[in-house]
């Protein structure tokens, strides 16, 4: 393991427990299909939420929150449409994409309904 998946490995962590705190109970970490991954698949009540979680060691190439380009979108999209078809249990419940933005020294940014315009 690289110090890069060390740090990813950590802030993922960091939001999980974040999330935890709050009442989202955890269904699947770093699931992963041909089109992607999704870090964090939780539970909100009866909303699956897809957790991205992003790490920023410098914001010089932009910030956490601003690397989820309509491209990353699109493919966690994809991944979460996977997971609900394998995982039927929950293919009825309401679905919504979370991001956890996380850089040193800083308070996590949670972002609910990220996705939405």
């Amino acid at each position: 393991m690289n110090s890069r998946q060390d740090s990813g490995r950590a802030a993922e962590d960091q939001a999980e427990t974040l999330l935890q705190r709050s009442g989202l109970h955890l269904l699947a970490r770093n699931w992963r299909c041909r089109g992607g991954e999704l870090d964090l698949v939780m539970l909100d009540g009866d909303t699956v939420v897809f957790v991205e979680v992003r790490y920023r060691r410098h914001a010089a190439w932009g910030g956490a929150l601003e690397s989820v380009d309509a491209r990353k979108r699109q493919r966690l999209i994809l991944a979460a449409e996977l997971f609900l078809q394998r995982e039927s249990r929950w293919g009825r419940s309401p679905c919504r994409f979370d991001v956890v933005a996380l850089a040193p020294g800083q308070e996590p940014n949670w972002l609910r309904n990220a996705f939405e315009s």
